[in-house]
């Protein structure tokens, strides 16, 4: 059996009618960062590994396809995020002292699905906000992740905010290694209390501290998880209380800016904890158990590019937009020109076509009529004129 034409696992091929989809996505959404600032950049697919690795901890170096470059010897890496490639870019060649929006959409390549769908080539869309660190970088980033779900028919999602400098400082509070602060936080993602508790008992900490830290587990919820948030960390120092009230004051600006969208507390939610610094979101759908788009603060990523800056930003998959949203770009209504050698012919295909029709020309012996060829009028000779008629 000939297998030539399978492709694998986790890879996806667009054929015409879904190429149309995300294509008229694509562009609204650019059309839409564009409203709002935000300038495109086009990274490179494949680069240095050192550099796409930057700030991004072990996870995406598991997702990274690795290959030697035969001119260098040199290792080099197909980006599976392009979050570390865009920080490059501010930091390395733009070089502003102002405020940098920068907007990409592109391919990645993983190792191994781990998204909705199961795809390993996601079609990454996302927007960087560099150069500020307030929660009005966060607020406004925040609100343009809600505007993109929005563009692809996606109106009620709910987000799940948290804050990784509430766990980074109770770490530091509680005096732990790298590998602990690495153990827990692997705990604490799993949810996996009889192991926290275990970890918790080894490390020989005071009652008050091991209490702080097992009660991550539960903030979890409403606006409820606040007020208790508050109560289970009075212990903790001025850092962590400091990154809850952060929290607060993100929560209530997000409810002035985004009126009717439910928000979800979870204090021991840390996705991409090893480059997020601050804030961290992500937009859910009912039915729906992994987040559809993701965002938070990173700061300082930029460091080792030789310029450290404030940064935050979120990304999302367009194929998961699609498959969730109700986008139905309108066919083209093509227009059938004959396969014949006619001066006047030719002027009105180029007429047509440089107003905007869709003209699809016949070809000599082709099988196959104007509806078999997607077109529903069709170009005649009335006369000396060539005139558009239905088909």
């Amino acid at each position: 059996m000939n297998n030539r034409w399978l492709l694998p696992e986790g890879i996806e091929e667009v054929l015409p009618d879904e190429a149309r989809r995300i294509e008229y996505l694509r562009r609204r959404l650019l059309d839409l960062y564009q409203r709002w600032g935000y300038e495109l950049v086009m990274p490179p697919f494949i680069e240095y590994l050192e550099s796409l690795l930057t700030g991004t901890g072990n996870d995406l170096d598991l997702q990274t396809f690795k290959l030697t470059d035969q001119l260098t010897g040199r290792m080099m890496g197909v980006r599976a995020d392009m979050t570390p490639q865009v920080a490059r870019i501010d930091a390395h060649q733009l070089k502003r002292d102002v405020p940098a929006r920068l907007c990409y959409m592109g391919t990645v390549l993983h190792t191994r699905a781990d998204g909705f769908a199961g795809s390993r080539s996601p079609l990454q869309v996302g927007v960087e906000l560099y150069g500020h660190a307030g929660i009005e970088s966060d607020l406004e980033v925040l609100q343009l992740m809600v505007a993109t779900l929005a563009v692809a028919g996606i109106t009620e999602p709910y987000l799940d905010l948290g804050n990784t400098a509430i766990y980074r400082g109770l770490a530091r509070q509680a005096g732990f290694d790298a590998e602990q602060e690495e153990q827990l936080y692997d705990m604490l993602q799993r949810k996996s209390v009889p192991e926290l508790d275990a970890l918790l008992e080894s490390c020989r900490l005071d009652a008050d501290m091991a209490a702080m830290l097992r009660g991550l587990v539960d903030l979890n919820g409403g606006d409820e998880v606040l007020g208790r948030a508050r109560e289970v960390l009075a212990g903790a120092t001025d850092e962590v209380r400091q990154a809850l009230a952060q929290l607060e004051a993100f929560a209530a600006r997000a409810r002035e800016v985004l009126p009717g969208v439910p928000l979800h507390f979870d204090l021991s939610e840390l996705r991409g904890y090893n480059y997020h610094t601050g804030m961290v979101y992500g937009a859910f759908v009912p039915g729906q158990g992994q987040a559809i788009a993701l965002g938070g603060r990173y700061d300082d990523i930029g460091a080792d590019f030789g310029r450290a800056r404030p940064a935050t930003g979120f990304s999302t998959d367009l194929r998961t937009l699609l498959a969730l949203g109700e986008v139905a770009p309108e066919a083209p209504a093509a227009i059938f020109a004959p396969a014949e050698t006619d001066a006047g012919l030719e002027t009105a295909i180029a007429r047509l076509r440089e107003a905007g029709e869709t003209v699809v020309r016949g070809l000599p012996g082709q099988e196959g009529d104007a509806a078999a060829m997607g077109c529903s009028r069709r170009l005649v000779k009335s006369g000396r004129d060539w005139v558009v008629a239905p088909d």
